[in-house]
């Protein structure tokens, strides 16, 4: 009895060790998935597909989380309820972390979204008439890009102090007495049938029916130098900024399958951008 006892107690620790042993191949072998939420402002773009089923062939599990604003994924992220997001431009983040002190960063660059303006009264700018409404988005970085697309197409004239987050009072000449509407950037198509015209982000543009390739009566030129402000990036905590499965779906994210499946789910409308960390570190340090 004695020996069969022995017997059952050296097979219980074997079978204990091999457990043992098995998870821990299961933890750090090969086999292992690593699970990374991304939070988005509208999923339905071509590109995430094609790039959950890229990272997954490599064990990374992407998750995406939407959001319905523009104001809650950089709070997720800092939280901690989120791993990356994916749905701003640089001067966006950098007026965020301005504002919040969060460490925030961008770790990838996605794409350059034109803004556009939009109206279902009118087909041209010049067809806007004195003391007319336009809908502009009214977070700062967004605001202030509105407001520049005014200016570029004839409508307005800006303060030589504008900068990156201007708002109407840096406007210095305004000939048709315009009546510049703020609102939240998910309103802004919402307000067309009130208001001449509704500037409008390229992805709520998108999200609200629009082909912003085709749809804007007016919209920014992806050849101007001055647009790495409003290029897209992926963005994590500070502390993650090396961490190598984040930069590994950047990487994923840039390579030639997710460029053409981006140029065609938006008919041409938003363009791929790949800028280096360097790049991206210095146009993030210029804006803060």
């Amino acid at each position: 009895m004695k020996k069969l006892w022995i017997l059952c107690i050296a097979i219980l620790t074997v079978l204990i060790v091999s457990a043992c042993g098995s998870s821990d191949a299961s933890n750090n072998g090969e086999g292992e998935t690593v699970k990374v939420k991304i939070g988005v402002n509208g999923s339905d773009g071509a590109q995430w597909p094609i790039l959950k089923e890229k990272a997954a062939k490599e064990g990374i599990e992407i998750e995406l989380v939407e959001f319905a604003d523009y104001t809650l994924p950089n709070n997720a992220l800092a939280q901690g309820e989120v791993d990356l997001n994916a749905f701003q431009h640089f001067a966006f983040l950098a007026q965020y972390v301005n504002e919040s002190g969060e460490e925030l960063v961008p770790i990838g660059s996605t794409v350059f979204a034109p803004m556009g303006i939009y109206s279902e009264k009118i087909k041209d700018v010049s067809e806007i008439k004195e003391g007319d409404k336009i809908a502009i988005p009214d977070d700062p970085s967004n605001q202030a890009r509105a407001l520049r697309l005014l200016e570029t197409a004839g409508l307005i004239t800006l303060t030589d102090d504008f900068g990156l987050f201007g708002d109407p009072s840096k406007i210095a000449g305004n000939p048709l007495n315009l009546e510049i509407v703020p609102m939240q950037a998910q309103q802004t198509p919402r307000v067309l049938p009130d208001v001449a015209a509704s500037v409008i982000n390229n992805g709520v543009a998108g999200q609200a029916g629009f082909s912003p390739a085709d749809d804007p009566i007016f919209k920014e030129s992806a050849d101007d130098e001055n647009v790495v402000p409003y290029v897209n990036l992926i963005a994590a905590k500070a502390e993650d900024k090396d961490n190598e499965t984040y930069k590994r779906i950047v990487e994923l994210y840039h390579e030639a399958d997710i460029e053409q499946a981006i140029l065609e789910d938006t008919n041409g409308g938003s363009y791929l951008v790949k800028l280096s960390q360097e790049e991206m570190d210095k146009a993030f340090e210029d804006l803060k």
